[in-house]
């Protein structure tokens, strides 16, 4: 990593980029621009043109091939934006070559996948951190802390919705052999939700996975979750839906309902519903930029050694309870 000069200049994280996806344009690389402790160094794409207009927009240096980006001597880490299906694959390159690694989420598609991409971070003393934005934004800590004030009395139960609607034919999302799928592209969204809010350990009861058969891949989903103690989590998601993004706590004695959950924009001042017998209010809390917290986040636990918001054990009982879910669902034509 660069380090000071001598003259106060602060550290920064020089960062390469392995693949020229759309949320890496819109939302990753301004925030890597924005966010004072990393610097984009370089982007790299099979296709030269597509690597240039990244650069052109955001600097760095276009590179052909994701072969010769980690044969470069100038990076401290790699964000990896590439199809889930080719996550475990990069990933282990770029561990195994000494760099820190920021994966777009899911980091894996399967517990396996997940063991050998931790084992290798482990080995090499480095960074493995999932790019799964919505847990850096503060208003989950909001409603946390108004569940662990009693606000609605005994929790119950919890429901989330991640829909939204049909993709263009050609979306990578839909290609199997590029680990696609809703399960694993907004799936995976109420499942971390339910394991923040609920904590970790959730069993599935049953799911039900509605598959294209063309195409090979499930396009919506529906989830049911207990703890042991028997607080129980129903989660939906789909490619086909009406755009939502919400969870509900239900509790004994009154509910949580947070909308924009997920994807809320950085200027966006976010609402949390109290509803009680004979009383409702809502609570506007400040905008929060959960893009440019991802990005902090990294830096500090590359420069400063802080522990990742979701560290090796968490990556890895998520990529279980993926697991998990498949295992028992019923899948429909």
């Amino acid at each position: 990593m660069s380090v000071p000069d001598g003259s106060g200049a602060q550290r920064t994280v020089r960062v390469g980029v392995l693949g020229c996806a759309d949320i890496a344009w819109r939302r990753t690389l301004p925030a890597i621009a924005a966010e004072p402790r990393t610097r984009l160094v370089a982007v790299a794409s099979r296709d030269g043109a597509k690597a240039r207009r990244f650069t052109d927009r955001f600097g760095g240096e276009p590179v052909t091939g994701y072969e010769r980006l980690l044969d470069r001597t100038d990076l401290d880490a790699v964000y990896i934006p590439l199809p889930s299906g080719m996550h475990a694959r990069w990933t282990v390159a770029v561990l195994k070559s000494g760099r820190h690694a920021l994966v777009e989420k899911p980091l894996a598609t399967c517990r396996a996948e997940a063991d050998e991409m931790v084992a290798a971070a482990r080995a090499g003393g480095l960074v493995l951190m999932e790019n799964l934005m919505f847990l850096h934004h503060s208003q989950h800590e909001a409603v946390r802390r108004m569940v662990t004030a009693g606000e609605i009395g005994e929790l119950r139960s919890l429901s989330s919705s991640f829909g939204i609607p049909s993709l263009p034919a050609h979306d990578v999302r839909y290609r199997s052999e590029l680990g696609g799928g809703a399960l694993l592209d907004v799936g995976v969204y109420p499942l971390r939700a339910a394991r923040l809010l609920l904590g970790p350990r959730l069993d599935p009861l049953g799911a039900v996975l509605r598959m294209d058969p063309a195409l090979g891949v499930d396009v919506a989903g529906h989830v049911l979750l207990t703890t042991p103690r028997g607080v129980t989590a129903e989660l939906s998601f789909g490619f086909e839906h009406f755009y939502r993004c919400s969870y509900e706590l239900w509790g004994s004695a009154g509910r949580i309902v947070l909308d924009r959950a997920f994807t809320p924009p950085p200027a966006l001042r976010p609402v949390i519903r109290l509803e009680r017998q004979d009383h409702v209010q809502e609570f506007t809390l400040p905008a929060d930029d959960q893009y440019a917290a991802v990005l902090r986040s990294f830096a500090a636990s590359v420069l400063d050694g802080a522990e990742p918001l979701d560290g090796h054990d968490d990556v890895l009982g998520m990529s279980d309870l993926l697991d998990r879910v498949r295992t028992c669902a019923r899948r429909i034509p």
